[in-house]
């Protein structure tokens, strides 16, 4: 806890208990009429939160460089990001609220004092409002950390093209990314749902778009039996994402972090992905092709950028369809659209931060500040660019209104 971290950690604690503090003033005039007992018994629940928080904190600063990533560092994280984001973004919303509120009534106030004729009541829409909206928000989170994460959807998309080959016209794909597996520990079976899931699908070719992990390379080895089962008429394809490198942990040396590398692609070969690492295949059917090339993860600073397209579209130069993985969409505007022939991209990376709306034609979510393209299909001409929001989670062990999603992509011929 000692120079700058431990001392931002304070200032950070600081703010949320002030925002505990006003937030319980709050509610304690919602709770104006109960009985003494009802007000002792929230007023401890209430408090036993920041609490815990405070503890949380300080366990995670001393502890988690000792844990190394495994299965406790993920209950352990995971537990405290659930609480701290369960109850105090609801709570800041009602602080918001309410601090609208007191405005209101500051407002009344002056009028009444200056005019005192008019004696205007003070008004408490905006408590009542935020309370029902912190409320909602609480639930909606609850649902999300508790079955949200697993609540899978397929989503089915229509690509068309003239440069579609024939034999190719109606072949489906299934795309996959960001499962993020260490954050499944202790688990198999909701990875085993998924599983079960995208080979009901029956398609001709499955493709994951990166992050595999968290953070290391072992986190894969819980669910090896789960993941070979993964079946697709054409292969499983893949490629790195960001957080396959294991650039989040503090290695010993160059050498162990190249070594966690270098397993996790051994442990992708083994469960039946085969990594397209600056790389490209040539699928063919009834003489006709299509090529599938996937470069390592590219991203805007801070994240590294060791695609190269170039290499990788080379080996297919002459294929008429060509379908690109890479796992963060920024790279479409950077290097793909309108400077290649690449028909279709595929990405993921943005989760769709994991909060937000994604339902029909309803679509937001706070990560659009970020990422312009976050989730869906965009298209500019003849190119095409599908983001996917993530089969996984990370940090927040949660969904809210931003399901895991299964992609099942058909291809047609135009």
């Amino acid at each position: 806890m000692q120079g700058g971290p431990g001392k931002f950690v304070f200032i950070v604690l600081a703010i949320l208990f002030l925002v505990d503090v006003y937030a319980f003033r709050g509610l304690r005039q919602l709770s104006a009429d109960w009985s003494a007992s009802a007000k002792w018994i929230s007023g401890t629940i209430y408090w036993l939160i920041p609490l815990f928080i405070s503890v949380m904190t300080f366990v995670i600063i001393r502890k988690m460089p000792e844990l190394n990533s495994g299965k406790l560092y993920y209950r352990t994280f995971y537990t405290f990001m659930g609480v701290m984001i369960l109850f105090y973004v609801p709570k800041l919303i009602f602080s918001a609220f309410e601090l609208g509120n007191d405005l209101s009534n500051g407002v009344v106030f002056l009028i009444n004092k200056f005019n005192p004729s008019l004696q205007l009541a003070n008004n408490q829409f905006f408590r009542y409002t935020g309370a029902i909206l912190s409320s909602f928000l609480f639930f909606f989170t609850f649902y999300g950390i508790v079955h949200g994460k697993y609540h899978y959807k397929v989503n089915t998309v229509r690509i068309e093209s003239q440069n579609i080959p024939k034999a190719f016209d109606k072949f489906k794909i299934v795309h996959i990314s960001d499962w993020h597996i260490g954050s499944y520990y202790g688990k198999p079976e909701r990875i085993q749902e998924a599983v079960n899931r995208i080979n009901s699908l029956e398609a001709d070719l499955i493709l994951f778009t990166g992050d595999l992990v968290n953070n290391v390379a072992g986190e894969v080895e819980e669910f090896i039996p789960q993941l070979q089962q993964l079946n697709a008429k054409h292969g499983v394809y893949s490629v790195l994402g960001n957080h396959d490198y294991g650039e989040y942990v503090r290695w010993k040396s160059s050498l162990e972090a190249q070594e966690n590398l270098d397993k996790l692609k051994s442990l992708q070969h083994q469960i039946g992905f085969k990594l397209l690492n600056n790389d490209a295949i040539v699928l063919e059917k009834k003489n006709e092709k299509i090529g599938i090339l996937g470069v390592e993860n590219w991203g805007l600073p801070p994240f590294p950028q060791y695609g190269n397209l170039d290499t990788a579209i080379s080996k297919i130069d002459t294929v008429p369809y060509k379908i690109l993985l890479s796992h963060d969409p920024s790279h479409w505007d950077a290097e793909v659209l309108d400077k290649t022939d690449i028909d279709l991209t595929l990405s993921g990376h943005t989760h769709g931060m994991q909060f937000g709306i994604n339902y029909k034609n309803i679509k937001w979510s706070p990560v659009k500040f970020k990422y312009p393209r976050w989730a869906g299909l965009y298209k500019k001409n003849d190119q095409k660019l599908f983001v996917s929001v993530g089969i996984g989670f990370i940090g927040f062990p949660g969904r809210v209104g931003i399901r895991p999603e299964i992609a099942l992509i058909t291809l047609n011929r135009i």
